[in-house]
Order: C-alpha cells, then sequence, then structure tokens
C-alpha cells in the first residue's frame, strides 16, 4: 500500500510562514544562503521567494539588505480599515452559506480554544485558525483570497492583541457571539459581531503599542 505523504511546502510558503510564527520578526535580516540551509533548499528559490515577499510588501529594502517589513500608525490603520470591512463581510456570507458541519467546527473551536487564554502565542494561533474557518465558511473563493493577503500583512506586526491582559477571556466571549449568529443564520448580527471583534482588537492594539 503506498504511504500517502504530505505535499512538501514551497520556498514561500516556508519563509511566510516563519514570519507568521514570529520566527522572523519586523526588522529581521533575511538572507538567501542561511535560509537556504535552515529550509533544505537551494538558493534559486529562496531568491525567487524573496522577490515575490518584496513585491508584495513583506519585506523592505534596508541597503542591499533584504529585511521583513514593519507597519507604522497609518499602514495598521489602513490594514484594520480593510480587515474590519473584509471580515465582516465573509461573517455576513458564513451565515448565509455556511454548512452545518463548518458551524459545528466553529463552535468546537471557540470551546477547545478557552483552554489556551493564558497562552498568547498558543492562542494567536487558534486565532488564526478560527478566523481562517470563517473565510472558508463563506464559500466566496475571491474574498478568501483577499482576506489571505490582509492576514499575511498581519504578521508584520511584532506583537499579538490577544497579549494584553484579560483580552483573551474577551476574544473567547466575542467569537462565541460570532459563531452563534452564524449559527442562528443572522447576517446582520454576525457582520457586526466579527467587525466589532475586529474594532475591539484594534483599540486593545494601539493601548499596546503605546505603552512600547
Amino acid at each position: 500500500m503506498t504511504e500517502l505523504r504530505p505535499p512538501q511546502k514551497d520556498a514561500y510558503s516556508l519563509i511566510l510562514e516563519a514570519i507568521d510564527s514570529g520566527l522572523y520578526r519586523p526588522g529581521d535580516r533575511l538572507v538567501e544562503s542561511e535560509l537556504a540551509d535552515r529550509f533544505g533548499v537551494s538558493r534559486t528559490p529562496i531568491r525567487e521567494a524573496l522577490q515575490r515577499l518584496e513585491t508584495q510588501s513583506l519585506l523592505a529594502r534596508d541597503g542591499r539588505s533584504l529585511i521583513v517589513a514593519s507597519l507604522d500608525h497609518n499602514q495598521m490603520s489602513e490594514l484594520y480599515a480593510v480587515r474590519t470591512e473584509l471580515e465582516g463581510l465573509a461573517a455576513r456570507l458564513a451565515a448565509r452559506h455556511a454548512t452545518e458541519e463548518e458551524i459545528q467546527v466553529l463552535q468546537d473551536m471557540v470551546e477547545e480554544d478557552r483552554a489556551l487564554v493564558n497562552d498568547p502565542g498558543a492562542l494567536a494561533r487558534a486565532n488564526r485558525r478560527f478566523h481562517k474557518m470563517i473565510h472558508l465558511a463563506s464559500h466566496n473563493r475571491f474574498l478568501v483570497q483577499q482576506l489571505d493577503l490582509v492576514h499575511r500583512s498581519m504578521a508584520l506586526m511584532a506583537t499579538t492583541s490577544l497579549a494584553a491582559q484579560g483580552r483573551g477571556e474577551i476574544a473567547m466571549a466575542e467569537h462565541s457571539a460570532i459563531v452563534d449568529a452564524i449559527g442562528r443564520r443572522d447576517e446582520d448580527a454576525a457582520y457586526r459581531a466579527l467587525r466589532d471583534h475586529i474594532s475591539v482588537a484594534f483599540v486593545t492594539r494601539l493601548k499596546l503599542d503605546s505603552k512600547a
């Protein structure tokens, strides 16, 4: 019987995942040879991946070097403005199109993620999975593509808003309200609940940054 193996990730996905996980943070320099050694791939796909990431503004030039980009206050505000509307739309469409199985998965996520409220890193990863599930439950491929781009840029923020004192518990209550609205097929309530969730996260992040 042939053993099924997961497909190997390409250089672009590997670097993107490393940025998203915090292995490389805003301001860190990315060197072709070091990346090739770390990920066990040749320098050519690494070079192509770096060029692609630079085109997407996830990397920036610092002299002759490429570094992980960072977001200033205005860029962060612009990103959240777009994210708020797109996430709200995803929730609205999920309330309309999600299957019963997808709703069950979202409900399970909320219950399971409550155990992570005191681990900001793990909760941040769970939070990304939760939002991704809502995106997929919208059953709109073009919206999912745009939200993927937005969430890639979210990786350029040095900290997670979930690290703020008490934010984990509040976020879980917000997630519960979002899923409840989706489960009731209440499109307007789902839209408002997710928009409010992102708005609170933005306020929390602004407060964190003001203390940095």
